[in-house]
């Protein structure tokens, strides 16, 4: 059935909504200081991939800073495999493109992370994380494309941090 309402082009899409704005945020292809610094705070993160298998938004969480920055262009996720499933692992194995979005409770601001991951057992890296319960058996090696801290409406209109909650 042919949809008359549903948008199939760009052309259409900016007519709509206009073309892409550049703005004035920092964006870079690499952590810089205030990056890091939100990273070293966020206890969650949304892990998203692509695979053969489809696509998968993963969320991970734990203490703050349980991502760690390896250097400028590398960012290492620990692994424990915890539901089983590793549909993010497996799509990293086929697919190596990956986006992650960084939260800070309470703060109004949203980090994203683009770039090209790999899954590493290396046991250097892996010591590196805590290996108490549901200890770290691999790590998600994030080489950084693209990093911003992305606008803030989004979690300003949720509410996410209201106390109502």
């Amino acid at each position: 059935m042919n949809d008359p309402y549903r948008i199939s082009s760009l052309t259409e899409l900016e007519r709509l909504y206009g073309p892409p704005k550049k703005t004035a945020r920092q964006e870079s292809d690499r952590i810089e200081p205030a990056f890091q610094a939100f990273i070293e705070k966020a206890p969650f993160m949304v892990l998203a991939t692509n695979g053969s298998d489809g696509l998968d938004a993963s969320a991970k969480g734990d203490a703050g800073g349980f991502v760690q920055v390896r250097d400028a262009k590398t960012l290492l996720v620990p692994e424990r495999g915890a539901n089983g499933r590793n549909d993010s692992l497996r799509n990293i194995v086929t697919d190596p493109r990956v986006a992650l979005i960084f939260l800070v409770p309470g703060t109004p601001e949203l980090l994203r992370i683009c770039g090209k991951a790999h899954v590493s057992v290396d046991p250097e890296l892996v010591a590196r994380f805590f290996a108490g319960p549901g200890t770290v058996r691999s790590v998600v090696v994030v080489q950084v494309e693209e990093a911003f801290f992305q606008c803030t409406r989004a979690l300003q209109r949720a509410g996410l941090w209201d106390a109502a909650f």
